[in-house]
């Protein structure tokens, strides 16, 4: 039947605002699904770039020092006591050509005693990595105890940052260490040793021994260390080598200990002191 205008207009409008409608909702839905594309887009590259980014740094931080004292960080080696830095291993070369220049360790330590006054300096060579004020620190610590070259008042040991010393001790590499103790006549590289260089102002510290220690001392390496320290001041002062006599007693401290224990089948026991009983 036939349809009034009316009616007939208002139903075409009401066709057209539901097509309107329904293109708004198309559009609204595509716009949103959009949306929601790009955000997980940008949420799984994010997330994407910092699992690689710690996996860079973690790869990375295997092929870096990790900070701690063998590194030379400050801030590990002030959590540290003393006697815990003495008795680390530090990471150095037993074949490190170093580049032959030293450096002052900077400050002075006075001597504590009255008895004969040594001045000393102590030269670190540049480039080792290595700790020069607890290098410095040993040293002073070391030769003024009661059980070292200070022994009963005898002598006693200042450090000076300049002008002219009685010697000078210095920390440097196997390579370095090995030029200064020939110009003496001494070959350190068979047993990668220290040296009195007494042609020479300088001690020379092997710093390879320094940081690793010696078969004969194994994991204690404060004592071998203060070893190292007596025996080569020991020879500046005039003592020469000399072994243990009798099975199972300490080894004096002129015997060559980062060499040797046993001898002419005779044990000695590691020790680092000329007096060890004070």
């Amino acid at each position: 039947p036939a349809t009034a205008p009316g009616v007939k207009g208002r139903a075409f409008a009401g066709i057209a605002a539901a097509a309107v409608t329904t293109v708004l909702a198309v559009v609204v839905a595509g716009q949103v699904a959009t949306g929601r594309d790009d955000d997980s887009g940008r949420s799984q590259s994010a997330s994407g770039q910092t699992r690689e980014a710690v996996d860079d740094d973690a790869a990375r931080g295997e092929d870096r020092p990790s900070p701690s004292v063998s590194a030379g960080a400050p801030g590990a080696a002030a959590t540290l006591t003393y006697a815990q830095r003495m008795d680390m291993k530090y990471a150095l070369g037993a074949k490190l050509e170093g580049s032959g220049k030293f450096d002052a360790v900077a400050g002075v330590d006075k001597a504590p005693g009255k008895g004969q006054k040594y001045t000393y300096r102590v030269d670190v060579e540049q480039g080792l990595g290595l700790d020069g004020e607890l290098f410095a620190q040993a040293v002073q610590k070391t030769l003024n105890d009661a059980r070292s070259w200070a022994h009963d008042g005898a002598r006693t040991f200042e450090r000076i940052q300049s002008g002219k010393a009685d010697f000078v001790i210095t920390l440097a590499s196997p390579g370095t260490t090995a030029v200064w103790c020939a110009k003496s006549g001494l070959d350190t590289t068979e047993d990668n040793v220290s040296c009195d260089s007494a042609a020479t102002e300088r001690v020379m510290i092997n710093a390879y021994r320094w940081a690793q220690g010696s078969e004969t001392f194994g994991d204690k390496m404060y004592a071998y260390r203060q070893m190292l320290i007596n025996h080569e001041v020991g020879h500046r002062l005039g003592y020469s080598h000399v072994t243990c006599d009798k099975d199972g007693d300490l080894a004096p401290v002129m015997q060559q200990q980062t060499k040797f224990l046993d001898h002419d089948g005779v044990h000695c026991l590691p020790n680092a002191w000329p007096y060890p009983g004070s």
